[in-house]
């Protein structure tokens, strides 16, 4: 029987808990290495670099919550996409999306590019995307809705392409989480979370993941995964594991909040954009109502200034000012200074990137709490209009 996710949240199918005494939380085996019970024969864990049974059970879990047959743990998400990275040679082309995570941007322009991987980058929520690829393409990779601009890309639209020339569709699904978007089974071959956000959803773990169905890919990134060795801790496993118990909940009270602040948002005079792919009238709603089973908890706007930016993010007092997101606060985060403050000015602007712009995270607190703290923090800005 295939039990919702929900419940799978809750419970690794095929597991006996008999074999850890009845543990209902299952057992930090907070151990670097495992003894061998004889010459040639182990216990199926010999170097927590290479596999941990905490570690074990998370991926069972997350491969199972995404429909895959593999996944692996890795320290952040930014690892796991370095760990993906690796797949590629000198002379490979990958083709990105315009609007993505500062520090995937970082990463690919700093390290990967150095090694001797080609990037190129477009809308591709919009672009003609197989007039972009080259003979050397190998990939192809997305963030849907995007970071922080919330574009949203057709992906089985795009998986007709990519399997038809032979390249890989490599899919970022922080934002959505497997409780309402399973890239993979839309065409992605490589799904990669930041565990760290709605995964753990306390703000109290750091974590990345990888996700396959094909068995052959699966063998290669294990593979780079135990040469690079940033696997993810016994206890940080845990601390996921314990996050996702309370996935589905959070998930469905931060949409809940979500849809009640965008309209909150919509109506404020003080307020000149709002992108939220919930909006009947965004670009990608249509897509995400097919593709998706909800619409996410990530609010991005604008307001007047960057004055009147910077004195909202000084007079919140239930919205943290901070980095991440998909926590159970809510969070709001100023790109332009944090997640993308490595992106180059050109790149920004070209995106719609502005010094006014806001992306919120929204959490589970009472939603009237949160909507009074933004009027409170719109007052107390608005002498700089």
């Amino acid at each position: 029987m295939e039990y919702s996710i929900e419940t799978r949240c809750q419970h690794l199918q095929g597991t006996d808990i008999n074999e850890h005494y009845g543990a209902v939380s299952f057992p930090i085996y907070q151990s670097s290495t495992f003894a061998h019970k004889g010459f040639g024969v182990s216990s199926g864990y010999d170097y927590s670099r290479l596999q941990n049974p905490t570690r074990d059970h998370l991926e069972k879990i997350v491969a199972g919550l995404e429909h895959g047959t593999d996944c692996i743990a890795l320290a952040s998400g930014i690892s796991a996409i370095g760990c993906v990275m690796e797949l590629f040679k000198p002379g490979d082309h990958v083709l990105i999306d315009e609007d993505l995570y500062g520090g995937s941007i970082r990463l690919f322009r700093e390290i990967n590019r150095k090694n001797g991987v080609e990037f190129s980058s477009a809308p591709l929520h919009e672009a003609a995307v197989e007039s972009l690829i080259k003979d050397n393409t190998k990939a192809i990779y997305l963030e849907t809705p995007t970071n922080p601009l919330m574009n949203v890309t057709d992906l089985r639209k795009l998986y007709g392409i990519t399997k038809r020339l032979g390249i890989l569709l490599i899919v970022d699904n922080t934002f959505m989480s497997p409780y309402l978007q399973n890239p993979l089974d839309l065409g992605a071959d490589i799904v990669i979370h930041s565990g760290t956000k709605f995964l753990a959803g306390h703000h109290d773990a750091i974590a990345g993941f990888i996700v396959v169905k094909d068995p052959a890919l699966s063998e290669r990134l294990r593979f780079l995964f135990k040469s690079t060795g940033a696997g993810l801790s016994p206890f940080d496993s845990w601390l996921i594991i314990r996050g996702i118990k309370t996935l589905a909940v959070r998930l469905d009270r931060a949409e809940e909040n979500a849809h009640r602040i965008v309209d909150f948002l919509k109506h404020h005079k003080h307020v000149t954009r709002v992108l939220y792919p919930g909006l009947r009238d965004h670009p990608g709603y249509e897509i995400m109502k097919e593709q998706a089973r909800g619409f996410g908890a990530m609010i991005t706007f604008d307001v007047p200034s960057k004055e009147f930016a910077v004195r909202v993010l000084e007079n919140l007092n239930i919205i943290l000012f901070a980095e991440s997101l998909g926590g159970t606060e809510s969070l709001i985060t100023y790109p332009v200074t944090q997640t993308h403050a490595d992106v180059p000015p050109e790149i920004l602007e070209r995106n719609g990137i502005r010094e006014t712009t806001l992306r919120l995270s929204v959490g589970i607190e009472n939603v009237e709490d949160l909507t009074e703290d933004l009027r409170h923090a719109f007052e107390a800005a608005s002498s700089y209009i």
